[in-house]
């Protein structure tokens, strides 16, 4: 049931993170990015912008990817959310995860989280995208570190090119 608080509106949500059911009450303005990182301290999803133009906060909804400032916890209700965190399987990294350390796809680290979410999301869709479309592809993560080129190294070798 909602109730009426002087912050706002309260909502019971209910979701499945990282393979694990997530159940809290939360203001309705919370935004998916704050509920990960506030309320279940899954902190490798960044805050980067507040306007969805980096993808620092980059998960998949439903294998999905999108940017978790854009969405309010209340909409993914019922939702099956993967973060960062979920990548990595028995304590081995995610292939793509491997790709960034093994290709140094990588520099600061802190767009490194959405990057490997928006990269995985995009081979789910083309298992051997071309240079070209790894960089379409990634258009919506930005960093301010790298030149992208060992970015596009990293995904092409999980795509099976190099």
């Amino acid at each position: 049931m909602d109730q009426l608080t002087h912050r706002g509106i309260f909502v019971q949500i209910d979701m499945t993170v990282n393979g694990r059911a997530c159940s809290a009450d939360v203001e309705d303005r919370t935004l998916l990015v704050h509920y990960l990182r506030d309320h279940l301290e899954l902190t490798g999803t960044n805050v980067g912008c507040d306007t969805s133009s980096c993808g620092a906060c980059t998960v998949h909804i439903g294998g999905q990817s999108v940017k978790s400032c854009t969405v309010l916890a209340a909409q993914v209700r019922g939702a099956d959310v993967t973060t960062i965190e979920g990548m990595a399987t028995d304590g081995e990294l995610h292939p793509m995860q491997e790709a960034f350390r093994q290709c140094h796809g990588l520099q600061c680290g802190y767009c490194t989280p959405g990057m490997v979410m928006a990269a995985t999301s995009l081979l789910s869709e083309n298992a051997n995208p071309t240079e070209a479309e790894v960089r379409e592809g990634l258009e919506g993560n930005l960093c301010r570190c790298t030149g992208y080129q060992n970015i596009v190294k990293s995904v092409l070798s999980v795509g099976g090119q190099s």
